[in-house]
């Protein structure tokens, strides 16, 4: 990885942009940055601290939303057809078609895509870990010369990413269902927020802001990814559509067994989604520990774990307003969740028994 120490030049300082030249300036690489909104331009800049451009730039790495991605694209390879091009748009079918029409540029092109970010987006947002563990789609053309593709690849791991070949069409059906569509579904239901009672507001549950996260999510760049895959969403939401309606009928006729299926169905189908690093899905214990309401508990948590050298892989917060406590669920391995509460017990914590 050592070798690979090109200049690259981000265009687009937004989350994703941003979030990796923070990673690629930790790991050392020659970066510099631009932007059309002079504030994003800027802010990116400082938290880079670096912006120098060398006569010649080896990497563009076109950070910009998917409807101007292929002008940029022509725009830079002009000036710079020795370079190597990347895009990280969330949708590929229609870029690649576009890029196809021009060999040369298909030759030194390679998209790719981190299926990583926030729901708020902006450089303020950046962050160099968000790409840990996470997929990172690498979608050629029928013609990338393959040290470009290799190039790419390499770029995913310095990223701390899990890098994934796919074609641009097999990429836009697999996110449409498992990006686009949640999209969808968190903004239909925030959506139905507009019109409810207040009151009704203030019973809400976490269960209710877990699946509304995505709704803070950028209208405007969402319309143009959602529009553009819409040949591989419309199937969706058409057995969606189906599914909700099978479930109004059930409802209708009280008929229960057809109910209980459904939220079965449900159950089935997230036990799927895989782990860490793209592993199965961990069988994690959960371990509840009560902590009083002051500065500082959770992170004497954290160093009893590291005391005892206990590994947490997820972990939960519950709290309410006034309240003196609050409870702590980690998600460890079965030995580590038993191992971590018999020590907590020892050290005075409200370490409470580990379940499934």
């Amino acid at each position: 990885m050592k070798a690979l120490q090109p200049h690259i030049h981000i265009i687009g300082a937004g989350l994703i942009g941003t979030s990796i030249g923070l990673k690629l300036k930790e790991s050392g690489f020659s970066l510099s940055i631009s932007d059309l909104d002079p504030k994003n331009e800027k802010m990116a800049i400082d938290l880079l601290q670096t912006n120098v451009r060398p006569a010649k730039t080896d990497v563009f790495l076109i950070a910009t939303p998917p409807d101007s991605v292929f002008q940029e694209l022509k725009r830079v390879f002009e000036s710079n057809p020795e370079a190597k091009f990347i895009d990280i748009a969330g949708i590929k079918s229609n870029l690649h078609v576009e890029v196809e029409k021009f060999p040369e540029i298909a030759k030194r092109f390679c998209s790719a895509h981190p299926m990583a970010g926030r729901e708020v987006s902006g450089p303020g947002s950046a962050r160099a870990d968000i790409f840990d563990s996470r997929p990172w789609i690498v979608t050629p053309t029928s013609k990338t010369d393959q040290e470009v593709i290799d190039f790419v690849l390499d770029l995913g791991r310095i990223l701390g990413s899990t890098p994934f070949t796919l074609g641009a069409q097999e990429h836009d059906a697999a996110v449409a269902l498992v990006s686009h569509f949640p999209q969808i579904l968190s903004s239909l239901l925030a959506g139905m927020l507009n019109e409810a009672d207040i009151a009704a507001l203030n019973l809400a549950g976490q269960g209710l802001r877990d699946l509304t996260r995505l709704a803070d999510s950028d209208p405007k760049l969402w319309s143009t990814l959602l529009t553009a895959n819409s040949d591989a969403l419309v199937p969706k939401l058409d057995e969606a559509i189906t599914k909700l309606n099978n479930l109004k009928s059930a409802l209708i006729l009280r008929d229960s067994e057809s109910i209980e299926e459904f939220i079965s169905q449900g159950r089935s189908g997230r036990a799927r989604i895989p782990g860490k690093h793209g592993s199965g899905k961990r069988d994690y214990t959960y371990l509840p520990i009560v902590i009083s309401d002051k500065p500082g508990q959770l992170a004497l948590i954290f160093q009893e774990c590291s005391n005892v050298g206990v590994n947490i892989e997820d972990l939960a917060i519950e709290h309410s307003p006034n309240q003196e406590t609050g409870l702590i669920t980690l998600a460890l391995n079965d030995l580590d969740a038993h191992k971590l509460q018999k020590h907590l017990l020892a050290q005075g914590w409200l370490a409470h028994i580990p379940r499934k």
